[in-house]
């Protein structure tokens, strides 16, 4: 019940990490979740804070829906990761990139892992052969997206 995608970024570990962990950014670069909003005071990435992500998951049913995010784990230049649920202690899904400096760029790894609850469990035995090929499509153009950015000469400016 996870799955990942890793691709090579000619760009610095900093400015990659900077991309992925700004949500307000979100819609940029993923295919289903078109818009972020930092919540509570939050203004930035920092363990503990909050945002809500506005979903448009595989293009039909539920359409749009809102789901509240915790990040649980923040290191500039190397994790972001966030829990998807309304109890951080119990996130349904948590979302993670690893950065890893590697010859003339770095590493990016997306991943997913959905808690091992039964209902999620019966879901991923159901549908899990779908619901992981759109994860691991999504999760692929939106590191190719990110690229895209951290690679452009607008992301070299200072």
């Amino acid at each position: 019940m996870r799955g990942e995608v890793t691709l090579h970024m000619v760009a610095p570990p900093e400015r990659v990490w900077g991309l992925v962990s700004d949500v307000t950014r979100i819609g940029r670069y993923s295919p289903e979740t078109y818009e972020a909003k930092w919540e509570h005071g939050a203004t930035g990435p920092a363990v503990g804070a909050t945002f809500r992500g506005h979903v448009k998951r595989n293009g039909w049913w539920p359409l749009h829906y809102w789901t509240t995010c915790t990040v649980s784990a923040c290191e500039p230049g190397k994790t972001f990761e966030f829990g998807v649920g309304n109890d951080p202690a119990k996130p349904l899904n948590v979302w993670r990139y690893d950065i890893v400096a590697s010859g003339d760029g770095c590493d990016v790894t997306e991943s997913f892992t959905l808690s091992p609850t039964a209902g999620l469990r019966l879901y991923w035995t159901l549908l899990g052969w779908a619901r992981g090929k759109t994860n691991h499509d999504g999760m692929r153009a939106t590191l190719e997206r990110v690229r895209a950015d951290a690679e452009s000469a607008e992301a070299t400016a200072p």
